[in-house]
């Protein structure tokens, strides 16, 4: 008999119960985000989002019943984005204190407490006529003038009892800013969780479409404030400089794309870091299992435990409400 021993790694993989057993990578319920959209011109009820198979924008008291949902199922948070009734060139019903997500924040808290915690995107483009995430002035964004802006919408926020801001618009400086802002009125606990990494990207489209925040001036994209794809080092800076300014977690937008990028983070920062799994993203995978191209619940597992293994610490997904209630179903 041979002296050399065979080594077969392929004995670890040849049942599901072997591969349960040893399996390095696990998704559970705490590691979900679901993002929701809040549209003040909706009285009640909710709308589909046609790019977006399965989610839809929700009245207030609409979406103060799928937070009780959500909260039954689990999933310890959820991040709304607004769409209001009225829009302007500086944002004003961002920073409203009866605005559509300060309201939101008040009925939810009101009704479930502290069984969920409600995160708020805090940015200028849903509220803007122009659809930028900053001020415009003579063809350009204003960095500057803009973190003034940020800091009403997040104090605002934290006055109607948000658990977490998340500040998405890529401007230098919002986050020591909002620090700043929020401490000296009261709200030292408030947590920033920061899109340190929020990459000028083409996965974007559905989500625009839900929020109506597509780009309408003669700037058409966002590539002078988001960050350019070719970098990885840069979003080291980006998240370094984020975290130095009073961060409590940050995140990376998109996700698939990405996962060097969170990988990176991972082994960079210690401090808690999640991804983003955009529109785009979802809508793909739900467009191709439509056709039959692919195993849907599969194809969900393997980008979200995928997104998992790379680094991340939580997860912002369309499929949070779905993959909690069918942990089964998805062989969790």
């Amino acid at each position: 008999m041979s002296d050399i021993m065979i080594i077969r790694p392929r004995r670890l993989r040849i049942n599901q119960k072997m591969r349960d057993l040893i399996g390095e990578t696990v998704l559970t319920k705490n590691d979900l985000i679901m993002p929701l959209f809040v549209d003040e011109n909706l009285n009640t009820g909710k709308k589909e989002i046609p790019s977006m198979p399965n989610q839809y924008r929700f009245s207030i008291d609409g979406v103060v019943e799928e937070c009780k949902y959500i909260a039954d199922l689990g999933i310890p948070a959820v991040i709304l984005f607004g769409i209001p009734k009225y829009k302007d060139e500086i944002a004003s019903s961002a920073y409203d204190k009866n605005g559509v997500i300060q309201k939101s924040i008040r009925k939810i808290k009101d009704e479930i407490g502290d069984e969920l915690l409600v995160i708020a995107d805090t940015c200028l483009c849903e509220y803007t006529s122009h659809g930028h995430c900053g001020l415009i002035n003579n063809n350009k964004v204003l960095n500057d003038e803009t973190l003034e802006i940020l800091s009403k919408i997040a104090l605002s926020y934290a006055e109607s009892g948000v658990d977490i801001v998340a500040p998405s618009d890529m401007m230098d400086g919002r986050v020591g800013k909002i620090r700043e802002t929020l401490e000296d009125n009261g709200y030292k606990d408030v947590v920033i969780m920061s899109y340190a990494a929020k990459y000028a990207s083409s996965f974007y489209g559905p989500f625009r479409d839900a929020a109506e925040s597509s780009p309408k001036s003669s700037i058409k994209d966002r590539k002078t404030y988001q960050m350019d794809y070719r970098n990885s080092r840069e979003a080291m800076r980006e998240i370094e400089l984020d975290i130095k300014e009073g961060a409590d977690m940050i995140l990376i937008k998109p996700a698939i794309s990405y996962l060097d990028i969170l990988k990176m983070a991972k082994e960079n920062f210690n401090i808690p870091i999640g991804a983003y799994c955009v529109s785009g993203e979802y809508s793909m995978i739900e467009a191709a299992a439509q056709r039959g191209w692919l195993n849907r619940e599969e194809a969900i597992m393997e980008t979200l435990l995928s997104i998992k293994r790379a680094g991340a610490d939580f997860i912002i997904t369309y499929w949070a409400k779905e993959v909690a209630d069918n942990f089964n179903i998805f062989n969790i």
